[in-house]
C-alpha cells in the first residue's frame, strides 16, 4: 500500500509541478508537456513492479502508436480557443483527437499494428 501511495504521491506532484511552471512560462511548460515524463514513469513503474521486457517494449510501442493521433488537438485547440471559447474548444480537440484516432488506428491495421479497434 505504501509503494501505491508512493506512486500516486510522486505522480500527481509531476503534474503539479508542471502546471505551476506553465503558469509562469509558457514555452518552459509546454517543453516539460512535450516529454514522455508520464510515460517514463510509467516505464518506471512497470519496471520496478514487473520486470517484464516483453509488458515494458509493447507499453513503449503501443505509446508510439497512440501519440501519433493526438498531435492534431495540438494544432487545432488555438484555433477553436479563438471561435468557440475554452470549453467549446476543448470539446471539439477532444471530438477530433477521437474521429483522429478511430481513422488512423484502421489506416495501420493492414500494417499489422492492432490500436484495439
Amino acid at each position: 500500500m505504501a509503494w501505491l501511495i508512493t506512486k500516486y504521491l510522486m505522480t500527481a506532484a509531476l503534474v503539479v509541478l508542471v502546471s505551476e511552471v506553465a503558469k509562469r512560462s509558457d514555452r518552459l511548460g509546454a517543453l516539460l508537456v512535450a516529454l514522455p515524463l508520464v510515460t517514463i514513469l510509467s516505464l518506471l513503474w512497470l519496471h520496478f513492479e514487473t520486470g517484464n521486457r516483453e509488458k515494458l517494449a509493447a507499453h513503449a510501442w503501443y505509446t508510439f502508436w497512440y501519440v501519433v493521433p493526438t498531435l492534431p488537438m495540438f494544432l487545432t485547440f488555438p484555433a477553436f480557443l479563438h471561435r468557440l471559447g475554452f470549453w467549446g474548444a476543448l470539446a471539439a480537440s477532444a471530438a477530433l483527437t477521437v474521429v483522429c484516432f478511430w481513422a488512423f488506428a484502421r489506416a495501420v491495421k493492414p500494417f499489422g499494428i492492432d490500436m484495439g479497434l
